[in-house]
């Protein structure tokens, strides 16, 4: 837990799933610069919260706990459960009643009206093109639309995307490496609609990819091709057996698990993925491929949380080793720790990963095995089986 201070009060804060352990904030400098321009406390008169307050990409809902006891009702638009999560507990932690502020997600219909928005902006330009699209009818000429973020996620392609969707823009200068976006909304401005979601076909050389139609929704890691990670993973993947409960664990825009469907349409395959957005891409990409009664659960949510212990027979898994700018071995450990608690006895996880990452030793630590089914100078694919019976 740490504290963020601001002149409306202190706020402790966290990130889910809370762990004393973890040394990474929950709120970055790029927020409390943001903060404090909201109250007046940068060069500039208070920022007027008495109507809609939209946030849109807050992390672990340090501004929107923050706002919660100054703005009327502040709207989130986050594509993360993870961080609606967290932003649940730390309103919670900080007093505030759970109807103080409005949780969307990224796949949610924006606010009508919006009279200030404010924009962390996050890793992925697609994810932020396609949000400013989606609120853009929402704004009007008297909007106050201020982004913040840290120095280094700051491009001139940023900037030219607020310009384009919303209007004139301009940067602040820099505050502990932190700088704020100001943008003037232009109501004549005829910004065109998103260009997402995309999609394209997957060449012979796929392996059990080949000829699937993949849909990518904004925000999807390689949106416009296929990574060359879950390419080698698809050309060592297993069979299921008939009738087998399979996971796509961080399925993305869930073409492995939709190629083991593809393969066995006996099999069910249970898509989770902490990303909203991917959730939908990985649902897209399963009904545009699958056979006619093939069955499948898609689910946004914190790992195998929401899956009943020993229900599972498979699980596929290509753990992400970033969380935002940082990164962290947490969230692979998290999802190895849950498959194992997920599958039945005799039950397998596979798992790719970039051979660097050493996921043999925290296998070989919670399952007491792991097995090389292929690797190349950069990937290694790895079979852990559970034991019990």
């Amino acid at each position: 837990m740490n504290r963020l201070s601001t002149s409306w009060g202190a706020y402790d804060l966290t990130r889910f799933p809370e762990d004393p352990r973890d040394q990474l904030r929950a709120w970055s400098a790029a927020d409390a610069y943001l903060l404090r321009h909201l109250a007046g406390e940068e060069d500039a008169d208070a920022v007027d919260l008495s109507g809609t307050v939209a946030v849109v990409g807050d992390r672990w809902g340090a501004l929107t706990t923050a706002l919660a006891g100054h703005a009327r009702v502040p709207v989130q638009i986050t594509d993360s459960f993870l961080t609606q999560q967290a932003t649940r507990a730390n309103l919670a932690r900080a007093g505030h009643a759970p109807d103080t502020a409005r949780l969307l997600t990224t796949r949610d219909t924006p606010p009508t009206r919006v009279d200030v928005l404010l924009v962390r902006v996050p890793k992925s330009l697609a994810l932020l093109e396609d949000q400013l699209h989606r609120i853009a009818p929402a704004v009007h000429e008297g909007t106050v639309v201020v982004g913040t973020g840290m120095v280094t996620e700051i491009h001139t392609s940023t900037l030219e995307l607020f310009e384009r969707i919303i209007g004139p823009t301009r940067t602040s200068l820099a505050r502990q490496k932190a700088r704020l976006i100001f943008c003037a909304p232009d109501p004549a401005r005829a910004a065109g609609s998103s260009p997402w979601p995309g999609s394209y076909v997957l060449p012979a050389d796929s392996g059990a990819g080949a000829g699937l139609t993949v849909v990518n929704h904004a925000g999807i890691f390689c949106a416009d091709r296929l990574d060359i990670g879950t390419r080698f993973f698809l050309k060592h993947l297993p069979r299921a057996r008939g009738g087998a409960h399979v996971v796509d664990l961080g399925c993305g825009n869930g073409v492995l698990g939709t190629a083991v469907s593809v393969a066995d349409p006996d099999a069910t395959v249970t898509f989770i993925d902490e990303s909203f957005q991917a959730v939908a891409s990985a649902e897209a990409t399963f009904r545009a491929n699958a056979a006619e009664g093939a069955k499948a659960h898609f689910v946004a949510g914190d790992a195998l949380a929401a899956v009943p212990q020993g229900t599972v027979d498979l699980v596929l898994n290509n753990p992400p080793f970033h969380s935002h700018q940082a990164t962290t071995g947490a969230t692979a450990w998290r999802m190895f720790s849950g498959a194992r608690a997920a599958l039945r006895p005799g039950g397998e996880l596979w798992v790719i990963g970039n051979r660097h990452l050493g996921y043999h030793v925290k296998l070989r630590k919670l399952f007491g095995n792991a097995h090389v089914v292929a690797s190349d100078p950069k990937f290694v694919v790895l079979r852990a089986v559970k034991g019990g019976s």
